[in-house]
């Protein structure tokens, strides 16, 4: 991956992690004002799922921000970016978790069936997506173990020459 490139991406979770930080300091207090006159545990609902699915952005960001810098160092084919896989994967779960919740509430409430069910296909995706990072760090363990078999052969070959 070029310079370019990681640092294009640098800047764009740069900029989605301070617009994150706006929505949760500007925007969910004057959505708690909007929604004044609902009930309470309806209100409460919401605000809690929609900080926590912003939180949940964050921490994708960070992690791939992480994976970033292992990419940078050459060293994106080690155990180390497990780690921050796992934590992505955990992060778009809960993000689909909390986006159903949202249907859910909203089924609750006087939303459109339709509304509902695109929310619903909406989490369904996100659970793809999760599956599909599934996919790529089973992905990721077999090239390390491919570049691990390539440095014990390459040790050998050189012990013979």
């Amino acid at each position: 991956m070029g310079r370019f490139t990681i640092l294009t991406l640098r800047v764009v979770i740069a900029l989605s992690l301070a617009g994150s930080l706006v929505v949760q300091t500007v925007i969910v207090p004057l959505l708690w004002e909007d929604t004044e006159g609902g009930q309470l545990w309806r209100r409460i609902t919401l605000m809690i799922i929609i900080v926590f699915g912003v939180l949940t952005m964050q921490v994708f960001a960070v992690c791939v921000w992480q994976l970033l810098t292992l990419v940078r160092r050459g060293a994106v084919f080690s155990p180390a970016a497990f780690i921050w896989v796992n934590i992505i994967i955990g992060s778009i779960i809960a993000a689909a978790i909390a986006l159903f919740g949202l249907a859910v509430l909203m089924a609750l409430g006087e939303a459109a069936p339709g509304a509902v069910g695109i929310v619903c296909g909406f989490s369904l995706a996100l659970f793809g997506m999760a599956l599909l990072v599934v996919v790529m760090r089973m992905l990721l363990r077999q090239a390390i173990d491919r570049d691990a078999e390539a440095r014990a052969l390459r040790s050998e070959m050189d012990e013979v020459i």
